[in-house]
C-alpha cells in the first residue's frame, strides 16, 4: 500500500471521512452537538488494555436505545482525548452518522494507544482453547468478544446488538470476529478484507512478492513500538519519482535491509522474507479456514479494481458460503478501487465512466439498510445473494449465487498469435496427441518464445510513477504489447457480445532454459480503436506450480504444466471487440524479480539473476489455454 492509500485508510476508518462534504467546523459541531465522546481502556481476558473510543448519541437516554457499530483498526482510533472529536461525522459514512448508532473505534492489540504486542494477521485459535494451563490464549475473536461484553455492561441505553465493519486491514478484523462470535454480534461487513496474504492479498500473489506496495507500506506500518504511541514515524525517508528505476537500482531484495532502509528494524518485513513458502506461518494467517459456525448476518464488499484485496473479498464470501450452509451471507462487487465505495462520489475511474454514483448507490441501498435491518429492525433487507457490477456494460446485475451458473469454455492459444475456443478438430487432435503420448511417441511441438531478462523487466504500468499507479488495473496494454518479452494472442472480431462471469484459469504449457520463472497472464478487452483495456491479470511464481508449500525447480527446456486461477470477473466483451491474452514473466516493480534460478529469493545475490528463454507451447499435445465461464 502506498502512503496515499495508507492515508486514505486512516481517513476511511474515520467517520464519513470520504463521505461528507460539509466544512470541517460544521462537521465537528455536528459531532459535539449530537454525541458524547468517551475514551476508555478496556481490559481483555489476559489483562491487556485496548484503547477504545465511543461516540454515544446524546439522546440515547430518551430515545429508543441504540445499537453499537464498531470498527477495530491498526490505523488509529484517534483522535485521542475526550475533547478531541473526529473532524467529520462519527460514523463510517454520512448515511450511518445520520441514522445514529453508538459508534465504537478500537486500536487493536499492539497498535497505537493499545497495550500488548501486535501480531500480523493474528492467527485464530479454535473454540474452547482460550486457556492452556496457566496461559490465557487470545486472538481477534476473543478481543472482540471481550470488548462487546464490556460495551453491553458499561454503556447505558444500548439495545443489546452490535455490528462490525472495516475496510482492508480493519476488514480482516471484521472477518476475524465471526468465528465463535459473541451472541450480541448480529451484523458484520468485511470490506476488502485482507484474507490470505500468500495466495492473493497484500503480501504475495501465488507466492510472488508484491514489492512496490510492501516496501512503502512497511516503512510506515512496521515501526518498532516499545510502548503505546499516538503517532508513528517512518523508518526512513523514502521519496522517488521513478519507482521502476529505484527498485532496479536497489538490486536483489535482500538489499532492502541495508543501512539506508529497513536495517533489520522491520519485524514483519523480515517475517515475510523468512517465510518464502506457504508454511505454518502463512497457513495460520489464512482466516478462511476459521470462518465456520458463522451466525451473524454478513455483507462482504469488494471492488473489481482493487489493487490490494480483490482476492480477499471474493474468497471471504466463498469460504463463508462453502463452510456455513444456510448462513446469511451476501456479496457486493462494484467498479471500485480499494475502499472507493466510502468516497462521496465514484462515478468514474480514469478513462471509465459508470453513468452513476456507484458509491452513493451502495451506501444508500445496501450498506445502510443492512445495518439498520439487523441492528434496529428498521426497514427491510432482502437483496440478491450477489449484487455485482458488469465492468463491460456499466450496469449492476444480481444473481442468486456467485459465481452464477455459466458454460465452461477454453480459449486456446494458436500459432501466429491466434486465440479461439476449441473446435471439434482441436479436440480430436488433442485426443490423438494423448494416444501418441501413451505410445511414447512425441510429435513435433509448436511454441512461441521470448527472452526474459531480470535486468530489463516488463513494467507493470506505462510511464514514470513514483508510487503505485492504481489505474494499472484498467490500463491500456499497448505499451506492453510492443515488447518482445510479452506474448500477445487475440480472437477474431467478436460477432456478438460475450460475457465472462466468475474465475479465470490460466492453463499453460511452458518451458524455461533456467530453473524457475514467473508467469503473468493478462485478459484484455481490445476495442475497435485499438485500445487494449486490461480486465484481469495475475502472477504465478512457477516454483509453486504443484504446491505452494513444496517448491520445485523446473527442468531446463522441458515442457511443464503451470495452472493457476485468476480472480473473478464480470465483464461483457462487446460485439466488434476482441478478447486478448498477454503472457509475460516480469511485472516490475509491482512484483519482485524472479532470479530465474532455483535459489531462495530473499537471500539471492546479483549473480543469481539470469536471463532465460521462455517457451509457451500451443500444440495438440501441449494445449495452452485460458479457461473461462460464459454467461448465456
Amino acid at each position: 500500500m502506498s502512503r496515499l492509500l495508507l492515508a486514505f485508510l486512516l481517513l476511511a476508518a474515520a467517520p464519513a471521512a470520504r463521505a461528507q462534504t460539509a466544512p470541517r467546523a460544521q462537521d465537528s459541531a455536528f459531532v459535539r452537538d449530537n454525541y458524547t465522546k468517551l475514551d476508555r481502556q478496556l481490559t481483555m481476558r489476559d489483562g491487556v488494555k485496548l484503547y477504545t473510543i465511543i461516540y454515544v448519541p446524546k439522546d440515547a437516554s430518551t430515545a429508543t436505545p441504540y445499537p453499537f457499530l464498531m470498527t477495530r483498526t491498526p490505523y488509529s482510533a484517534g483522535p485521542y482525548g475526550e475533547q478531541k472529536y473526529r473532524p467529520r461525522g462519527p460514523g463510517p459514512s454520512r448515511e450511518l452518522s445520520t441514522e445514529k448508532y453508538i459508534f465504537v473505534y478500537q486500536d487493536v492489540r499492539g497498535r497505537y494507544m493499545s497495550e500488548g504486542k501486535f501480531e500480523e494477521m493474528t492467527p485464530a485459535i479454535p473454540a474452547g482453547t482460550t486457556a492452556r494451563g496457566n496461559t490465557v490464549r487470545h486472538d481477534e475473536s476473543t478481543d472482540t468478544f471481550d470488548t462487546i461484553e464490556w460495551l453491553l455492561k458499561n454503556v447505558p441505553n444500548n439495545n443489546g446488538r452490535v455490528g462490525m465493519m472495516g475496510i482492508s486491514y480493519p476488514g480482516f478484523y471484521a472477518s476475524a470476529a465471526l468465528p465463535n462470535a459473541h451472541p450480541a454480534l448480529k451484523a458484520v461487513s468485511p470490506q476488502a478484507p485482507v484474507t490470505d496474504e500468500f495466495i492473493g492479498d497484500d503480501a504475495r500473489h501465488k507466492g510472488a512478492f508484491f514489492l512496490l506496495d510492501n516496501f512503502e507500506f512497511t516503512n510506515y506500518f512496521d515501526v518498532p513500538r516499545p510502548q503505546p504511541v499516538a503517532e508513528y514515524k517512518p523508518l526512513f525517508k523514502f521519496e522517488t519519482k521513478d519507482a521502476y528505476r529505484f527498485f532496479l537500482d536497489l538490486g536483489p531484495i535482500k538489499n532492502a535491509n541495508g543501512p539506508k532502509y529497513f536495517n533489520n528494524r522491520a519485524r514483519i518485513w523480515n517475517e515475510y522474507q523468512q517465510h518464502e513458502t506457504y508454511d505454518a506461518y502463512w497457513q495460520a494467517r489464512n482466516i478462511r479456514t476459521a470462518l465456520t459456525g458463522v451466525k451473524p448476518a454478513v455483507l462482504v464488499v469488494g471492488g473489481w479494481f482493487d489493487a490490494e484485496d480483490l482476492y480477499g473479498a471474493l474468497n471471504t464470501y466463498k469460504a463463508i458460503e462453502k463452510q456455513n450452509p444456510g448462513a446469511t451471507n451476501r456479496l457486493v462487487m462494484g467498479p471500485w478501487t480499494h475502499g472507493a465505495w466510502a468516497r462521496p462520489d465514484w462515478s468514474k475511474f480514469g478513462p471509465l465512466s459508470f453513468g452513476s454514483n456507484t458509491a452513493d448507490t451502495f451506501r444508500k441501498t445496501l450498506e445502510t439498510p443492512f445495518f439498520n435491518f439487523y441492528l434496529k429492525d428498521k426497514g427491510s433487507f432482502n437483496p440478491a445473494e450477489a449484487t455485482v457490477f458488469n465492468t463491460g456494460t456499466n450496469e449492476w446485475k444480481t444473481y442468486p449465487a456467485w459465481p452464477p451458473a455459466a458454460t465452461e469454455g477454453k480459449l486456446y492459444f494458436k500459432k501466429a498469435g491466434g486465440l479461439a475456443f476449441a473446435t471439434e478438430t482441436d479436440l480430436k487432435s488433442q485426443a490423438e496427441a494423448r494416444r501418441l503420448k501413451d505410445m511414447k511417441i512425441t510429435p513435433a511441438s509448436e511454441y512461441t518464445q521470448y527472452l526474459s531478462d531480470p535486468a530489463n523487466p516488463v513494467p507493470y504500468t506505462d510511464g514514470i510513477h513514483g508510487e503505485r499507479n492504481t489505474e494499472y488495473m484498467i490500463e491500456d496494454q499497448r505499451f506492453a504489447a510492443k515488447r518482445p518479452d510479452v506474448l500477445t494472442f487475440r480472437t477474431e472480431t467478436l460477432p456478438d457480445a460475450l460475457t465472462l462471469a466468475g474465475p479465470l484459469t490460466a492453463d499453460l504449457w511452458v518451458s524455461t532454459s533456467g530453473t524457475d520463472a514467473d508467469f503473468v497472464v493478462k485478459v484484455i478487452d481490445e476495442q475497435p480503436d485499438g485500445t487494449q483495456r486490461l480486465v484481469r491479470a495475475e502472477v504465478m511464481r512457477g516454483r509453486f506450480r504443484n504446491s505452494f508449500s513444496r517448491p520445485e525447480a523446473f527442468k531446463p527446456n522441458q515442457p511443464t504444466k503451470v495452472k493457476y486461477e485468476l480472480p473473478d470477473v464480470l465483464h461483457t466483451f462487446a460485439k466488434g471487440h476482441r478478447m486478448m491474452v498477454q503472457v509475460q514473466s516480469t511485472w516490475f516493480p509491482l512484483v519482485d524479480r524472479n532470479p530465474q534460478t532455483f535459489v531462495p529469493i530473499a537471500t539471492a545475490d546479483a549473480k543469481d539473476f539470469q536471463k532465460a528463454t521462455i517457451r509457451l507451447y500451443h500444440d495438440a499435445g501441449h494445449p495452452s489455454a485460458v479457461q473461462v465461464s460464459v454467461l448465456p
